[in-house]
């Protein structure tokens, strides 16, 4: 077992060296001194340690036993181990008689520090697999289905549950730190959702964005199976462990393998189109931008020309900033006339001309349900 090193060797000897008044020596599997409240000993090989590791038992070597053993002093040594696998001893340099009792509790000590830290060595190991596991999962690389399979089977996930994905993005510090930072703060942050929520399965995909991908069984009915439920829950958790301002996007919930995918994908849409169309928000859904995030899909081509020819017409009148304003508007009181000029804070005749003058520019009539999901669309691929 390798989890025994220089680091904590150290750790083993400062602290037992603080409540014994006797040199501490720590050694690997090898006898070799990682560690010693005798700086000069280190590296030495250790001819207690040595005896102690081949009969796995304790060692006691007084000063005539010392003579014998080059290079030795007289004290006790014990074998250490994790997990019932030996990984070094310990040693106490001093009179058998004196140090003897000390020996177990310095062996206590410093397993216990070794058992930890092979417990977190555990712990990150699997969490870098987990992470793993979601980057490829959301990746949808058909090459790896078998692979991904056998994860999902290793890791106790049924694949064809509900897949939801949510994508969690921090925003540049004012004081305009780097890249490392930024990747320091969502590490931080993904360590502290973990902490809450140990079964989480989170990858970092981004030196400022992390996702987290969440699985329920679709035949179970109920409040809290539903996709805003879940993104409540998941959004006052963040702000109760972040410090900083992010913004949280939840993607489509669908199943089985390919779900994952798009459910991410979906949820990097409805971020950008959020904080494009609603920068003052902090948390967007698709199911609120549904279509906006479908429609994305058509931004290059000469189908996106056309359906953005519409605004794109609006663009040569003085006035095109205040025709932009109104036809936003009157879209989002979901073409209420009254509404929109009591948003605008105009009266319904101005309305009325100024809904009159985007007909003629655009060339469409707004009284047909076809133009108007037109200059609709037109409206949606073309930022303001």
């Amino acid at each position: 077992m390798h989890i025994l090193d220089t680091r904590l060797a150290q750790e083993i000897v400062t602290r037992t060296m603080r409540i014994i008044p006797f040199n501490v020596n720590v050694m690997d599997a090898s006898g070799v001194i990682l560690a010693s409240g005798n700086r000069e000993r280190v590296g030495e090989l250790h001819a207690g340690a040595l005896l102690a590791l081949a009969k796995k038992l304790t060692v006691e070597i007084d000063t005539a036993a010392a003579r014998k053993l080059h290079g030795a002093q007289p004290g006790t040594n014990l074998p250490l181990s994790v997990g019932g696998q030996l990984c070094g001893a310990v040693g106490l340099s001093g009179a058998p008689d004196e140090v003897r009792q000390f020996g177990e509790l310095v062996r206590l000590t410093a397993e216990m520090i070794l058992e930890q830290a092979a417990l977190a060595n555990e712990l990150q190991n699997n969490s870098r697999y987990r992470e793993a596991f979601v980057l490829n999962l959301i990746r949808n690389d058909s090459a790896h289905r078998p692979e991904l399979e056998g994860w999902a089977r290793r890791l106790g996930l049924d694949l064809e549950r509900m897949q939801l994905v949510f994508l969690l993005e921090l925003q540049p510090r004012p004081d305009g730190a780097d890249a490392g930072a930024a990747l320091h703060d969502i590490q931080r942050l993904q360590m502290r959702l973990l902490a809450r929520r140990e079964d989480a399965l989170t990858a970092t995909v981004g030196p400022s964005e992390m996702v987290l991908l969440d699985t329920w069984d679709p035949a179970r009915k109920g409040y809290e199976t539903t996709p805003q439920r879940r993104l409540d829950l998941l959004a006052q958790l963040v702000r109760e462990e972040c410090e900083l301002p992010f913004t949280l996007a939840m993607g489509i919930a669908l199943p089985g393998l390919e779900g994952a995918a798009i459910s991410y994908q979906s949820a990097r849409s409805a971020s950008r189109l959020g904080r494009l169309r609603m920068p003052q928000q902090q948390v967007f859904s698709y199911y609120d931008l549904a279509l906006p995030v479908l429609l994305s899909g058509l931004d290059s081509g000469w189908q996106a020309h056309q359906l953005r020819m519409p605004i794109a017409r609006l663009a040569g009148d003085k006035s095109r900033a205040m025709l932009r304003t109104t036809l936003d508007t009157w879209f989002a009181q979901h073409e209420n006339s009254a509404a929109t000029a009591a948003t605008l804070g105009i009266h319904r005749n101005t309305l009325d001309y100024r809904l009159r003058r985007i007909g003629e520019l655009t060339g469409l009539d707004l009284a047909r349900s076809e133009d108007k999901l037109l200059l609709y669309v037109s409206a949606l691929l073309s930022p303001a």
